[in-house]
């Protein structure tokens, strides 16, 4: 005779019976989600072979123990003309709070006179010509009291490429004022979804009365755009792609698989803060003109390292990097 008891244990079973399925659905969709992104990732890195720049060694600073969670990447944009020797249009300090989910842009005009490690003092973008990605580094670090960890290095026909896989939509941008001249594309006032070769002329426009400060904020303006391109819904599933075309179209030291679960940790976050600065800052610099430099911006520099030192808010790591690379 069958008892109560048994006949609980039964039912008990059969409850338990559509969780298992669930859980066992859910595992499924897990592992064909991770094969489809490890597809989609050697997808990109096949379409990219071949193409990275090549910028030198670098040697990034270690990570401050007092400020763990905290990463800056020099992030710089060459115009690679094939001949060896380029200089980088696009200059950003990106510090990534990882404990705050946050990210600060610190974009740094090419015409700055710089003192340049080794060499007379140049526009701040000729140390990439001198030196690669490491002089460039050590000018800033050495200038503002900066540490940099880590880099990224791109050129435009590779920015081109990386913008038309993540967003082959384009990407929406207000268009201020026609412009056309020195940029290859021509574009018009309004708000446009501009694919990657208009979104690189945009950025790089400088022919007008503001020049190389309206660039600058162009290029703010561009990242934001990205960064809520980068984020929304529709473009997860391109990013595994987008990640594996990085690893040939971006030249940095940190890549790989590593790169990929940076890249979807921050897109699947959703809620990434960005704040943005501009070097020099307002009151704190003047044009001058050198023989050997041509037109310049002439910086008052403790005033733009303590800007810095603020903006970033770790003057704890500010005041190392400076004790490491001021003489």
């Amino acid at each position: 005779m069958e008892t109560s008891h048994t006949r609980r244990g039964r039912k008990r079973r059969r409850r338990l019976r559509p969780f298992r399925t669930l859980f066992a659905l859910l595992f499924v969709l897990a592992i064909a989600a991770g094969l489809y992104s490890v597809w989609q990732y050697n997808q990109g890195r096949e379409l990219a072979a071949g193409e990275k720049p090549d910028s030198g060694p670098f040697s990034g600073d270690p990570i401050d123990p007092q400020y763990p969670y905290v990463e800056n990447y020099l992030l710089l944009g060459i115009d690679d003309d094939k001949s060896g020797k380029s200089r980088s249009d696009t200059m950003i300090l990106a510090s990534l709070d990882k404990e705050n989910n946050r990210v600060k842009l610190v974009s740094f005009m090419r015409d700055i006179y710089a003192d340049i490690p080794g060499y007379q003092s140049y526009k701040l973008n000729t140390a990439y010509y001198l030196g690669g990605v490491q002089l460039t580094k050590d000018t800033i670090s050495g200038m503002f009291g900066v540490p940099i960890h880590h880099y990224a290095v791109t050129d435009f026909d590779n920015f081109e490429k990386l913008i038309d896989i993540a967003a082959p939509g384009g990407v929406r941008i207000d268009v201020e004022k026609p412009m056309s001249e020195k940029i290859g594309v021509t574009l018009t006032q309004g708000t446009h979804d501009l694919n990657g070769k208009e979104l690189l002329g945009y950025a790089r426009f400088r022919a007008d009365s503001e020049g190389d400060f309206g660039r600058v904020k162009r290029q703010q303006k561009v990242i934001a755009a990205l960064k809520d391109e980068v984020i929304s819904p529709s473009t997860l599933p391109r990013l595994p792609k987008l990640a594996g075309a990085a690893t040939s179209y971006v030249e940095t030291d940190v890549g790989g698989l590593d790169g990929l679960r940076k890249v979807l940790k921050a897109a699947a976050s959703g809620g990434l803060e960005l704040e943005r600065m501009t070097i020099p800052v307002d009151g704190t610099y003047s044009f001058g003109t050198y023989s050997h430099a041509g037109s310049v911006l002439e910086l008052d520099v403790s005033a733009n390292r303590e800007a810095i030192s603020e903006f970033l808010g770790t003057p704890g790591a500010m005041k190392g990097a400076s004790a490491r690379l001021m003489p």
